[in-house]
């Protein structure tokens, strides 16, 4: 997706560890077609959902989510934090481990236009 221009991108960072045997359900719950992603893509400045597999260990991930800004995404989830926080409870039972890693700028020209 275009971020239009070259503004930086709003990039939110979580790491997972899934619950063994529920691999499947969890990329399918928070890959780039899945309950997160198509929620966030009602909010205006979503720009996408990238789910990253670690190829050493099992049921380790990485989700990346893009926003246009910080206030972009902190405003989506004001006004919709009660369906948030809903999807946030019915995926617990699919992970072990969740750590918010942080808030970033995607800088320009890292190619991920």
């Amino acid at each position: 997706m275009s971020r239009g221009g070259d503004k930086p991108a709003h990039v939110i960072i979580w790491e997972f560890r899934a619950r063994p045997g529920r691999e499947g359900e969890f990329e399918r719950a928070y890959g780039p077609e899945g309950d997160w992603a198509n929620f966030f893509r009602r909010g205006e400045g979503y720009l996408g959902t990238e789910l990253i597999r670690d190829v050493e260990t099992p049921g380790h991930y990485v989700t990346i989510d893009r926003w246009i800004s910080a206030a972009a995404y902190e405003d989506f989830r004001s006004r919709n934090s009660s369906e948030y926080e809903a999807i946030d409870r019915r995926c617990q039972s699919l992970t072990e481990h969740e750590a918010h890693i942080g808030s970033f700028l995607a800088m320009p020209g890292d190619g991920k236009q």
